[in-house]
């Protein structure tokens, strides 16, 4: 990652705006932001992201039934409204966070290893995007015509059972395919939608053993956001150049449909 100086990167300003560094480097970084009003907007905006994560799940936030499966990694079966109740946990934990300046710490065993995961999923899904989302004859491997085979060989490929395809048409996106292609030097996938204008977002699903976190983040580059996560084992990001609140109808959508 670039340093925004030889003291405070990007990094840096992630973990403030995420209530993740004690008190001492809070300290640091508010003098920082002081003396520059550019990272000062950025930090209030990622600030503002997070504020929009929690309300989107607020509704969700009294069952906690399934944290502990979650947080450490454990899988085990669980239907809609019960994988929502563990999401609404976790962001609640990041809004406590962002309050008293540290995240608990049965979250955040490793924060470093968690920030560096998070800080190159959504980058590797937005090359994806741009690489393929403008591909005219050739934009994915496969085509929706043969949806099941799609999920079958990624499925196979990524190691994950009954991988589901998600279905998006009520949003108004209609599936155009996929591809199999590297995430963070492994097997991953990227499915590709587009909607009647020919609008294109990408999803991409990619596995790393040593995921053990759940965490929810936009990003943002140019034009091009990301709304990524992580759920034990896989790493999920949903990417286009369309309006936030729609990428996040999106992300929900593809949240709920995805295995767990």
């Amino acid at each position: 990652m670039n340093e925004i100086n030889q003291t405070v990167t990007e990094a840096d300003l992630h973990a403030y705006a995420d209530g993740q560094l004690p008190e001492q480097a809070r300290a640091r970084i508010e003098a920082w932001l002081t003396d520059n009003p550019g990272d000062a907007a950025r930090v209030a905006e990622w600030s503002a992201q997070n504020a929009e994560i929690r309300s989107l799940f607020a509704d969700y936030g009294k069952s906690t039934d399934v944290d502990i499966a979650l947080v450490t990694g454990r899988r085990r079966p669980a239907n809609w409204p019960k994988r929502l109740a563990a999401v609404a946990a976790i962001i609640a934990a990041f809004g406590l966070g962002a309050l008293s300046g540290h995240y608990g710490p049965a979250l955040f065993q490793k924060p470093d290893l968690q920030l560096t995961e998070l800080e190159t999923l959504p980058n590797e899904a937005r090359n994806a995007f741009l690489v393929y989302a403008d591909e005219v004859r050739h934009p994915v491997e496969v085509f929706a015509n043969e949806e099941a085979h799609l999920a079958t060989w990624l499925g196979k490929r990524l190691a994950i059972q009954n991988l589901r395809v998600p279905n998006l048409q009520e949003l108004g996106f209609k599936l155009v395919g996929g591809r199999l292609l590297p995430v963070e030097g492994r097997p991953g996938a990227m499915f590709m939608y587009e909607d009647q204008a020919g609008e294109r977002l990408t999803v991409l699903v990619g596995r790393k053993a040593d995921n053990r976190s759940t965490s929810f983040r936009f990003a943002s580059s140019g034009n091009v956001e990301t709304f990524y996560w992580i759920d034990g084992e896989l790493g999920y990001a949903v990417t286009g150049e369309i309006p936030r609140d729609v990428l996040r109808k999106v992300a929900e959508e593809c949240y709920r449909q995805f295995p767990s």
